[in-house]
């Protein structure tokens, strides 16, 4: 393995372990000036988490076939857990406010007043994920083709 790609994870598993136990100290701070400086200071770690992954991403591609598919894998994990992070710090940016507003028009279904199943919501809330997913992965593609293509010129 490459000495410079182990450097780069140790950065990030540290960076990312930083970032979750903030993000949870964050999670119990009252709406207020500190909270939204904890979730300045959350979204500049996941800056920098997000460029950790690209230099990993960058050398795991430069090293030999065998190797290389042992930490792409790797690298996905640490992809999905940065991208379970920028939810989770998302949602401290959101306004508590309209939660019970949100609640109730799920509970309360469509206008005839049907009722939304719990089934219904569950597929709802389960394709909403699948659609972040594919949008992060999206972004990440062009952020990975731009990077090469800098690298290029």
């Amino acid at each position: 393995m490459s000495l410079v790609y182990e450097g780069y994870e140790r950065q990030y598993c540290e960076l990312s372990a930083n970032l979750s136990r903030k993000c949870n100290s964050a999670a119990t701070l009252p709406d207020g000036e500190k909270k939204k400086q904890e979730i300045s200071e959350l979204q500049a770690g996941l800056d920098d988490a997000d460029v950790l992954i690209r230099k990993m991403d960058l050398e795991a591609r430069s090293l030999q076939p065998s190797v290389k598919a042992t930490l792409l894998a790797k690298l996905r994990e640490y992809k999905s857990d940065l991208n379970k992070l920028k939810r989770e710090v998302k949602k401290l940016t959101m306004p508590n406010s309209n939660q019970p507003a949100h609640e109730e028009l799920l509970e309360s279904g469509m206008a005839g007043g049907h009722e939304a199943s719990a089934n219904q919501r569950d597929r709802m809330a389960m394709s909403t994920e699948r659609l972040n997913q594919s949008t992060d992965r999206v972004r990440e593609s062009r952020r990975a083709a731009l990077e090469t293509e800098e690298l290029g010129c």
